[in-house]
């Protein structure tokens, strides 16, 4: 998931409007998106494991 964070951010510096930012904000909203699908995926592994010894 982080790759694909990763060719995403790639992406929009190559053509989009991530290129009209300035590269601090893009680099700094990269980290806190991808902090934020970091602390998603932890969550949800947790819970499934969670879950899972309760069936």
């Amino acid at each position: 998931m982080l790759f694909l964070v990763a060719a995403l951010l790639l992406l929009g510096l190559v053509m989009g409007t991530v290129a009209h930012a300035p590269l601090t904000f893009t680099v700094v909203a990269a980290i806190v998106i991808a902090g934020w699908l970091g602390i998603f995926a932890l969550r949800e592994r947790h819970g499934r494991r969670r879950a899972a010894r309760t069936n």
